[in-house]
């Protein structure tokens, strides 16, 4: 049975991910700044190991005795207000955790096969024309603003395990949807009360894709020995904030809903400099990951949002 090391494993991904991999029949070890016992909610095949990353502290059995690592761990972008220290806090948890499991992949023997490393679409910053942009591809440069220039430094901070001998993937994420959390919970909010908040002028384009195929998209990452590099995670079909609103407040209350743009002036006194990124319009391609033998379950919003409803209802 493959052992598979997860940071970040708390989160709304790596959580559906170890269960995923569970279910798939690997024995998955969570890496955790407290000791916590097995959490009998999980799966079973689910265990903890101990990291700090601040203190550059690891469970060095946990690095002897696994064959792959999926490195998810950082500081929630969309978690709180990007102020100077926020923004610090972000940039140092995603290099700092590489800079931690590189220091142990060096020290401790070991049969690591593969690396396989989250990064995001903020990569590549704001499309340069709407409507109907170019959708942005692997090859193309990061952008210069601070998700940008994040994404830039997390995965160079990881590709030293290239040097090790390592197979490394990074996974490039768009907005994820998911009951559990993240983007989809905070666009339902409102929803809740009778109204479709729509973003500035809702034209942005959002690249996303349901958590399902996020968790496949790694699983086929870390099975998929041929795949090394960067890859785009996001379904085929980009919507646009508007489209994305309205679907959500059409699937919750049919007609029973009031359409309301949110100024941007509003936007930006209530998020500062988030504010663009929630206004900024990124249209991602997902042609190299659908080269590599990978089929999307939802490839469009609508067979998405039909699954992640009807799973709430359950």
């Amino acid at each position: 049975m493959a052992k598979v090391i997860i940071t970040g494993g708390t989160g709304t991904i790596g959580r559906a991910l170890s269960r995923l991999l569970a279910e798939k029949g690997y024995q998955v070890i969570i890496l955790s700044r407290k000791a916590v016992l097995k959490d009998k909610r999980n799966s079973p095949g689910i265990d903890y190991a101990q990291w700090d990353v601040a203190k550059q502290t690891i469970d060095a059995s946990a690095i002897r005795n696994s064959d792959y690592i999926i490195h998810l761990a950082g500081a929630g972008v969309a978690d709180k207000r990007w102020t100077d220290r926020r923004k610090i806090e972000i940039r140092k948890s995603r290099i700092q955790s590489s800079v931690l499991l590189i220091k142990a992949l060096k020290e401790n023997p070991n049969k690591i096969k593969a690396v396989i490393s989250a990064s995001a679409i903020g990569w590549y910053g704001t499309d340069p024309s709407i409507p109907n942009p170019k959708p942005f591809v692997e090859t193309d440069p990061s952008d210069e603003d601070f998700l940008g220039e994040t994404c830039r430094l997390w995965e160079e901070s990881i590709e030293p395990v290239t040097s090790l001998g390592k197979r490394l993937v990074k996974i490039r994420t768009g907005i994820v949807l998911s009951n559990e959390g993240g983007a989809f919970k905070e666009f339902k909010k409102p929803v809740n009360f009778g109204i479709a908040a729509i973003l500035g002028n809702g034209k942005q384009v959002i690249s996303w894709l349901h958590i399902d195929d996020m968790c496949r998209i790694y699983l086929h990452a870390l099975e998929n020995e041929s795949m090394q590099g960067v890859y785009n995670a996001v379904a085929p079909k980009p919507v646009t904030n508007k489209e994305l609103t309205l679907h959500i407040a059409k699937s919750q209350k049919g007609s029973f809903f009031v359409p309301l743009h949110i100024p941007v002036f509003l936007l930006k006194l209530v998020l500062g400099e988030m504010s663009e990124e929630v206004l900024k319009s990124t249209t991602v391609n997902c042609e190299k990951i659908r080269k590599t033998g990978f089929n999307f379950l939802y490839p469009s919003l609508e067979s998405a949002m039909t699954d992640l409803l009807k799973k709430k209802e359950k």
